[in-house]
């Protein structure tokens, strides 16, 4: 029996990031490949014929290519911090279905995945936790999903595609009640600039009939903004398309390696991220 998700419902909103991998894995094999997500597409009855026809364009394609980087990039921030601290708990914020903590697992790390009831719901149903891992249905920004997160051996937040549907200050307020929680730790996400989060938020203000766009979460210049909020925060910042790779790979073309040029600096597409310093 296969999965079923309706059109029109909350649930539907993880197929979107869900198929956008999937075409990462066919169009750029050699940057990016996600098998759970070939496997999932199969598992799931929902009427994939209008993603599949939007796919092919060129500009749905360059945003295939976004979500590619922007996963790779994420993965090689946990890899680098599960280096030092082995036993880490390895944490994504609104993880759909997701897999990254899986494929980032060392053996010994402890792997969470959060997001809200109704989306573990279905994560459970097709991605039951394994060893060493667990699904906890919470809003973000109740904390009171803090106390299942065993840091003991460090801790490294991860969070794709979350933070865009966020107030600033319920990002800031967040990230400082994690720097009290989770000295030591690193939290690493995407961001852009506003005209950027503009553009990305044209389809789901519309439909929540949002006005007020510039309070939602942007940022240009990563260290000084963020780093303003509080003293403990240690924060950098690398583009999301360039910053970790080049893209000079066959399957992407000179026009995607000028659109990446132009994310990473008119858009300040980038990875955010944050070190958790001590106690003030």
């Amino acid at each position: 029996m296969k999965y079923k998700i309706e059109k029109n419902t909350v649930q539907e909103t993880l197929i979107i990031p869900l198929y956008a991998r999937k075409v990462c894995s066919e169009l750029y094999p050699n940057l990016y490949r996600d098998e759970t997500t070939v496997r999932l597409i199969d598992e799931i009855n929902y009427d994939f014929s209008e993603a599949e026809k939007k796919s092919r364009s060129l500009m749905q394609r360059f945003g295939s290519l976004e979500v590619a980087m922007r996963q790779n990039d994420l993965a090689f921030e946990v890899r680098d911090y599960l280096k030092s601290h082995p036993n880490a708990a390895v944490v994504n914020l609104g993880c759909g279905l997701d897999c990254t903590g899986r494929t980032c697992d060392n053996g010994s790390c402890k792997i969470y995945n959060l997001d809200f009831p109704d989306v573990i719901t279905v994560r459970n149903e097709l991605l039951p936790a394994g060893e060493r891992e667990k699904n906890i249905p919470c809003d973000l920004n109740d904390t009171a999903w803090f106390s299942e997160i065993d840091a003991s051996g460090g801790a490294v937040f991860f969070a794709s595609g979350v933070f865009y549907y966020f107030l600033t200050e319920q990002v800031k307020t967040l990230v400082r009640a994690m720097a009290d929680a989770f000295p030591g730790g690193v939290l690493v996400f995407d961001a852009a600039n506003r005209t950027a989060v503009k553009m990305i938020a044209k389809t789901w203000l519309k439909s929540a009939q949002i006005k007020d766009v510039g309070a939602y979460f942007a940022v240009s210049d990563a260290p000084q903004e963020i780093g303003a909020w509080d003293s403990r925060l240690r924060v950098s910042s690398r583009g999301y398309m360039l910053g970790y790779t080049d893209l000079k790979d066959p399957s992407v073309s000179g026009f995607f390696r000028f659109l990446a040029r132009v994310g990473d600096g008119m858009m300040k597409m980038q990875i955010v991220k944050i070190r958790f310093g001590g106690k003030q």
